[in-house]
C-alpha cells in the first residue's frame, strides 16, 4: 500500500524550466531600518503571486526569499543620511530546488542634511551639528523584483 502512495507520488511529480530572465515579484516581510540591521544579516521577503510556467505553479505565492544586508549605515551628527542595501540572489522552491536571482538589489537613502548642518554651524549655532540625516528604511509591503538568473529545473506537482 506504502509503494502504491510513493508511486502515485512520484508519477504526479513534473519537471518544468524556470527561464532565466523570469521575472519573480517580492515584497519585504517587516519594515526594516538601516539603524537596526548588520552587514550580513538576512531579511526576509516573499514571492507577490504565483509563477506559473507550462500551466503548473513553478513558484508559489508566498514562498520566502531571503536577501542579505550588503550596507547598513544610519543617520547621524552633520546630517549625515542613512543608507541601506540588500542583496537577493537566490530563493528555494517548495521542493527545495535553489533558484538563483539577479538583478535584486534594493538601495534606499535617507535625505543628506549636511549643507543644512554646516551653514546653520557657520552662523554660530552650534547645536546645528547635532542635526542628523534621514533614516534609510523599508517599510513593511515595499516591493521589488527580481529575475532568474539562469534556467532552472524544478519539480512540480
Amino acid at each position: 500500500m506504502a509503494m502504491c502512495l510513493l508511486s502515485a507520488t512520484m508519477m504526479a511529480q513534473k519537471e518544468v524550466t524556470v527561464k532565466a530572465g523570469t521575472l519573480v515579484p517580492l515584497q519585504i516581510s517587516a519594515p526594516t531600518r538601516a539603524s537596526e540591521v548588520q552587514v550580513g544579516q538576512k531579511v526576509s521577503f516573499k514571492v507577490n503571486r504565483d509563477i506559473n510556467v507550462e500551466g503548473v505553479t513553478a513558484i508559489p505565492f508566498g514562498t520566502i526569499v531571503n536577501g542579505t544586508v550588503y550596507e547598513a549605515k544610519r543617520s547621524s551628527w552633520w546630517g549625515t543620511k542613512g543608507r541601506l542595501g540588500i542583496r537577493i540572489t537566490e530563493l528555494y522552491g517548495p521542493n527545495g530546488e535553489m533558484i538563483p536571482l539577479t538583478n535584486g538589489d534594493v538601495y534606499v537613502t535617507g535625505k543628506n542634511r549636511t549643507p543644512l548642518t554646516v551653514v546653520l554651524s557657520l552662523c554660530l549655532v552650534w547645536p546645528a551639528c547635532f542635526i542628523c540625516g534621514s533614516r534609510a528604511e523599508l517599510p513593511a509591503g515595499y516591493e521589488v523584483q527580481a529575475n532568474v538568473a539562469s534556467n532552472t529545473t524544478v519539480k512540480v506537482f
